[in-house]
């Protein structure tokens, strides 16, 4: 082992100059303000896709407002589009109520800005959330994860992560994560499988392909917590909704924002 002996300055030389006590690089937080403000720039664009497949399974996709039918695209993003959600002939409600997807993805920058994560990772998990927003209306709304959604989720996620190992995170977590979203799909697919309507649907186990890929990406004990935080928290909720008799044993709620809130509440204890 070597030694390092104390620092000596030669007589008369005076005292050594202190140096400046190194800190830590943090990512610029004008940065995170500025992609938080872009983000709500694509809130039209969330709200269309909420609208396009909150629709029965096997119904065409959602085109406008229910009541008049006057079409809703984003050349004429407002207000149908906007927060007010409201159609511009009748002023019936359009899609989710008014400001709820502008305020989940104000809650969705915040995580952005309180994660701790470089750059790189930070891309994979803006890019899952860009997608779980509408993914969580949708699933309130009609119960089902669409593949259009879900896929694009998960893949992107994946392919950030790839590049995040090549800029220098390594191999070793990027295959955890390929193998976590992996076998998290596949969990979730079994009990599909084998419990039927009692256990987690296919768009479950298709959405919880992303979510393990970047829970795995931190580690196997956050994709535990990630986990039991969305069981807990659905648990709690069903207890809840049980008591205040706004639902019955055999009422079925959907699971896509329990694992979606769970997923950010392991990202946030893990940074």
């Amino acid at each position: 082992m070597a030694l390092t002996g104390p620092s000596t300055t030669p007589s008369g030389a005076g005292p050594a100059p202190k140096s400046a006590p190194s800190e830590a690089v943090e990512p610029p937080t004008l940065g995170r303000s500025a992609g938080v403000l872009a983000a709500l720039a694509l809130t039209p664009l969330l709200r269309l896709a909420v609208l396009r497949h909150a629709v029965p399974p096997g119904a065409a996709p959602g085109a406008g407002c229910a009541a008049c039918g006057t079409p809703v695209n984003l050349r004429h993003p407002w207000p149908a589009l906007g927060p007010t959600a409201r159609c511009a002939r009748c002023r019936c409600r359009i899609g989710p109520p008014a400001a709820t997807v502008e305020l989940a993805v104000l809650a969705a920058g915040a995580v952005l800005l309180l994660l701790g994560t470089p750059a790189a990772d930070l891309a994979a998990v803006a890019w899952w959330l860009g997608w779980a927003v509408p993914l969580c209306f949708v699933d309130v709304a009609v119960h089902r994860l669409p593949d259009r959604l879900t896929y694009p989720a998960a893949a992107g996620a994946w392919a950030l992560l790839g590049l995040a190992a090549l800029a220098g995170g390594g191999a070793g977590p990027w295959l955890r994560a390929t193998l976590a979203g992996a076998g998290l799909a596949l969990f979730f697919a079994a009990t599909t499988l084998l419990l039927g309507r009692r256990g987690f649907g296919l768009g479950d186990a298709k959405l919880a392909l992303g979510v393990g890929v970047l829970l795995g990406w931190y580690g196997w004990p956050v994709l535990v917590a990630g986990l039991l935080l969305a069981l807990g928290l659905a648990a709690l909720v069903s207890l809840g909704l049980l008591v205040a008799g706004r639902a019955r044993w055999s009422s079925h709620l959907p699971f896509g924002p329990f694992l979606v809130l769970g997923t950010v509440g392991a990202l946030l204890l893990a940074n």
